[in-house]
């Protein structure tokens, strides 16, 4: 491939993606993003043009990706949010309406002619799981291999690094409340992955031919009880691990959500922490360990709530700027 191909990037002024166009310009590639949000604050200014993704468009969402040689998919939602009487002014986002969007997506992508889709699902999809996150990935991993394009998946668990949210707010809740609660025993592991060695395996795996699935995990595995314990330990915060039940669990997890505005987590994702689906047994991809960015990080880690609603009403600012409140 030409230096100079054009590579596009869902979600550039985002998380992941951002990492991954920030890569892609220092490997001197010419990048575009599509975003649900054109006027977000552009971090790389004229370096990297904006387009909407015309979901409902589909023919302007191919054209915009006339010319791409890579596509780099990272879009996504983390839980079902239908608008309601309370939130007019909230985007409606569904697990559903993702899979349908991202369809849209791998057709366009194939209508104009793009070479390779590097593609970002989950670890352990599956079509009969019960829990809608995990069977939507695995349709869409579906989809990208019956759709005749060339593709990467690359399947992480946890994704760390300065704008995530759940490592964040872990800290966060453990900077505030005198107890953790621990749903059940856990035991259950968990792999994260840095998400700058997320960036630079997309990236690796764009420049590939041949179809792969890779389990993008990190060289440490934690149980869900040592991963807070030992980001206790780093920013100074130690607290007594208290076993409570899923439901209570949930419904404490609730309670903190109303007082930040946000949603802290889900039935789902409960279950599928649980029920071990953010564990593979795989060499790991990525090389940073969690423990080392942890102590690097821990004047900042959890220092402020990370949240996840107002990334999504506010369209304009960068992540940076928004979603974090003491």
């Amino acid at each position: 491939m030409s230096p100079r191909e054009t590579h596009a990037v869902t979600g550039s002024f985002g998380y992941s993606g951002r990492y991954i166009t920030e890569r892609l310009l220092l490997n001197g590639r010419k990048v575009i993003t599509l975003t649900n949000s054109p006027r977000r604050k552009n971090p790389f200014g004229d370096k990297v043009a904006a387009y909407p993704f015309n979901f409902d468009h589909p023919d302007r969402l191919a054209k915009s990706l006339e010319g791409t040689s890579v596509l780099y998919n990272t879009y996504w939602v983390r839980f079902n949010h239908p608008r309601s009487r309370g939130s007019a002014t909230l985007p409606v986002f569904t697990h559903s309406s993702a899979v349908a969007n991202t369809k849209t997506l791998f057709n366009a992508a194939k209508q104009a002619g793009v070479e390779r889709v590097v593609h970002v699902s989950i670890t352990n999809p599956s079509l009969s799981s019960p829990l809608e996150y995990f069977r939507g990935k695995a349709e869409l991993e579906e989809a990208l291999k019956d759709s005749g394009l060339s593709y990467a998946i690359l399947r992480p668990a946890v994704i760390f690094g300065p704008e995530d949210i759940l490592i964040n707010n872990i800290a966060w809740m453990l900077r505030r409340f005198p107890v953790f609660g621990i749903f059940g025993d856990g035991n259950y592991r968990l792999q994260p992955i840095y998400v700058e060695d997320l960036a630079g395996l997309a990236i690796e795996q764009g420049e590939r031919g041949g179809n792969t699935i890779v389990n993008a995990i990190g060289p440490e595995t934690f149980t869900y009880r040592e991963l807070v314990v030992t980001i206790g330990a780093i920013i100074g915060k130690r607290r007594p691990m208290v076993r409570v039940p899923y439901s209570v669990g949930y419904l404490v997890g609730r309670a903190v959500g109303k007082f930040v505005g946000d949603v802290v987590i889900t039935r789902e994702e409960i279950e599928g922490l649980v029920a071990g689906l953010l564990y593979v047994d795989a060499p790991p991809a990525g090389a940073t360990k969690f423990t080392d960015w942890a102590r690097q990080s821990a004047g900042t880690l959890g220092v402020r709530y990370a949240s996840e609603l107002a990334r999504r009403k506010d369209r304009e600012r960068a992540y940076s700027e928004i979603g974090k409140q003491p």
